[in-house]
């Protein structure tokens, strides 16, 4: 075992330690059903003891440098243990349009504090719709005289945009899509908790009705920011899915074994030896194209944008099935409201709906391979 691999296990041993703690089922239950829908005090450990919110972000912003090949190992066990926090938002969306803007001031304004913890972030860019593509943004900003700009239009889908400090909106301006920041507390700024299948992936529609905002990055820029924004994304995506799925495989085989029926555990019967030998190629596969994809990104490899559309892609089925099959595997308990393996099947199938679904990314795939 080499060095990085020995820290990569250790990292994955300190987060799942950590979780199993802070996020057993019964937090998950309780916080699904409340608001804010995550645990501050947890979130301030995870900052303060394992340093999660600046594990990609870069030094000179206050982060530790790191890339998605540990943000991925981290990712992978908040997907293990559906972690309600506003990790994803904050740090793989928020965090990462900021960096890929290429706007310094902006960088150096508001990731020292995502990276301490201090500040969450959130990226608007979806409507009614639910598109990611930035060519189908309605939403319009203007410049408001004084060097600013106001917003007007609305965002659905907006993941923690009811407790975000910081909003990263993408809104149409003459020279085309371009990427905004805006203030929690900006007047005109109106976010409502949304009703959605997944529970534990709080949403929020946003209403702005000439909202100040400051320009982040070059005006009509969001176009080239987003591409970049939803590889990276896709593939932290990827990482919790295999997480998930990693684990519905886990709970599959621990009642396998200790389920019996007729005399005997129903793991001996073949119906469910294939089942969960079928779960296991899945997640097998899952795992393995997410981890190479971060790989690639962190080797800055010109291959990176293929395999991140892949990851996407494989781990979103991988974790369907996964989470499908664990329900069939357990019977009558799985369907019911008190086991959790419905709760891992909405994740799966909001999951594979939060970027635009499947034909979506399959197109993204095509257009990523030049095809």
């Amino acid at each position: 075992m080499t060095a990085d691999e020995r820290e990569l296990r250790e990292l994955r041993s300190a987060v799942r330690e950590f979780l199993e703690a802070k996020s057993p089922e019964e937090a998950v239950r309780k916080l699904m059903e409340s608001e804010p829908r995550f645990d501050t005090a947890v979130w301030a450990q995870a900052a303060d003891q394992l340093r999660l919110p600046g594990l990609a972000i870069p030094e000179e912003y206050g982060g530790d440098g790191f890339g998605l090949v540990e943000l991925g190992v981290v990712l992978e066990e908040t997907g293990r243990a559906l972690l309600c926090a506003p990790l994803f938002s904050t740090v793989v969306l928020a965090a990462q349009a900021l960096l890929a803007s290429g706007d310094r001031e902006a960088c150096a304004r508001h990731l020292p504090g995502i990276a301490a913890g201090r500040t969450t972030a959130a990226l608007a860019v979806a409507e009614d719709s639910g598109s990611w593509d930035p060519a189908l943004i309605s939403a319009r900003a203007q410049p408001d005289g004084d060097g600013g700009w106001r917003i007007g239009g609305g965002k659905c889908f907006v993941i923690d945009g009811t407790t975000a400090d910081l909003l990263l909106v993408v809104a149409r301006t003459v020279a085309g899509p371009s990427l905004f920041a805006v203030d929690r507390q900006a007047p005109g700024l109106v976010a409502e908790p949304m009703e959605t299948l997944d529970a534990t992936r709080a949403m929020a529609r946003l209403t702005l009705d000439a909202v100040p905002a400051v320009l982040v990055g070059a005006e009509g820029a969001a176009g080239r920011v987003m591409a970049r924004v939803l590889d990276i994304a896709s593939v932290g995506l990827a990482a919790e899915q295999a997480g998930g799925a990693r684990r519905c495989l886990e709970a599959s085989a621990e009642y396998a074994r200790t389920r019996y029926q007729f005399g005997r555990p129903i793991g001996s019967f073949q119906a469910v030896k294939h089942k969960c030998a079928d779960m296991l190629v899945q997640v097998e596969l899952a795992e393995a194209s997410a981890r190479e994809a971060a790989r690639l990104a962190a080797e800055d490899s010109p291959e990176f944008p293929v395999a991140a559309a892949v990851a996407h892609a494989c781990c979103s089925r991988a974790y369907v099935f996964a989470a499908a099959e664990n329900i069939q595997v357990h019977g009558g308990i799985g369907f019911t409201w008190e086991h959790p393996a419905h709760l891992y099947f909405r994740r799966a199938k909001s999951s594979q709906l939060l970027f635009g679904g499947p034909a979506v990314y399959h197109e993204r795939l095509l257009d990523r391979l030049g095809i």
